[in-house]
């Protein structure tokens, strides 16, 4: 769904709360992507976070996190940055470009029960750390989170021991190819195809 938000960045939203509950722990996932700097330059001004995790990934672009803690993140192409907002936090997401290409994901993962006045925190992950698996067609797998297992190797992402378990991966396929991953017992998941065409199972 075409939305907007911040200062009006506008932005494709594909998971909101109609799907939260059958999605859990996902909450949200937001798709910002145009070279228009009248889409983005406003940016996200302060605003406040509580009992979740963001995690931002950059495909295209220069972003500014700053918080009320006087933490600053600096992402730039490739670059995710995982927020956790625990207790609460005050913080701005701000392009650093006046022109060219902005584009990339936030996706909103619900805490636990039992975490969610844990302490704020960051973590920034510049791309040259997150490990980047090649496919036997060809095609590649970023693993940002989790651990990917391919023809009886385990690769870790930089993200590990969260108590969700997450597994991100980024995955580009080429014509033809295929990709398998056997998700763990009790975990939901969700396929976001952001360029090109794709079939999932047997259809």
């Amino acid at each position: 769904m075409a939305t907007s938000d911040g200062a009006g960045v506008k932005l494709r939203r594909s998971i909101g709360q109609s799907q939260s509950a059958r999605l859990d722990p996902f909450l949200m996932l937001d798709e910002f992507g145009t070279e228009n700097p009248d889409d983005y330059i406003a940016g996200f001004p302060d605003h406040p976070h509580r009992g979740f995790e963001t995690v931002t990934y950059m495909l295209d672009g220069h972003m500014l996190h700053q918080d009320h803690l006087g933490n600053r993140g600096d992402l730039r192409s490739g670059d995710v940055q995982w927020m956790t907002a625990g207790r609460g936090i005050i913080h701005s997401e701000m392009p650093q470009q006046l022109e060219g290409r902005m584009r990339g994901f936030q996706l909103w993962i619900n805490l636990p029960a039992n975490e969610k006045m844990k302490p704020a925190g960051y973590r920034d992950i510049p791309a040259a750390s997150i490990p980047v698996v090649a496919l036997p067609g060809g095609g590649v797998v970023k693993v940002i989170a989790g651990i990917l297992q391919l023809d009886g190797r385990e690769t870790a992402g930089p993200m590990q021991g969260l108590s969700t378990e997450p597994l991100y991966f980024d995955v580009a396929l080429q014509p033809g190819e295929s990709f398998v991953h056997r998700l763990p017992a009790g975990h939901n998941a969700f396929l976001y195809v952001y360029e090109g065409d794709v079939a999932v199972g047997d259809a």
